[in-house]
């Protein structure tokens, strides 16, 4: 049962994962909005007149597609490591451990670009911490997504006895 479980959950992580890049393709244009407004440093004051404030066009598109492809990366590899845990869930401790890889490697590309993207560089450089606008809706959402996300991976990534 245990072992189902920790299935499903990498298949929730994956679910995420597909709908979120999901959701920012059919809102490019919002999701490059919501992006320029955090590297603009326009939504709180003094921000727009800060040296690492920028508007550039390469920078929003590559940020932009780099959520999107992170997105797709997890949920690919947490779907095809669901299928591994699944088919290994009756073998021995060894080969169910080893079925985790590709699952515990997408958690792991959704914690960095929750992580990297948007607490390191977002919150970090950008300051977003300082936007009223943006604080709630970006970070308390990319950290609740990430510490979630985690907690998954270690859970899954703990051993089980059958």
């Amino acid at each position: 049962m245990l072992r189902a479980l920790k299935t499903l959950l990498i298949l929730a992580v994956a679910g995420w994962g597909f709908i979120a890049a999901l959701q920012n393709l059919l809102d490019w244009q919002g999701t490059l909005d919501a992006i320029r407004a955090a590297t603009s440093m326009t939504t709180f004051e003094s921000g727009a007149e800060s040296w690492q404030a920028t508007s550039n066009s390469l920078l929003i598109w590559l940020g932009a597609v780099l959520i999107v492809v992170s997105k797709l990366a997890s949920g690919g590899l947490c779907l095809l490591g669901s299928g591994q845990m699944w088919r290994a869930r009756h073998a021995g401790t060894s080969v169910f451990q080893r079925s985790k890889n590709l699952a515990l490697s997408g958690c792991a590309i959704s914690i960095l670009m929750l992580f990297g993207g948007f607490i390191v560089l977002a919150e970090t450089w950008f300051e977003l911490w300082r936007s009223d606008v943006l604080r709630g809706p970006v970070l308390d959402s990319a950290f609740r997504y990430g510490g979630m996300i985690a907690l998954i991976a270690l859970f899954v990534s703990s051993p089980d006895e059958l």
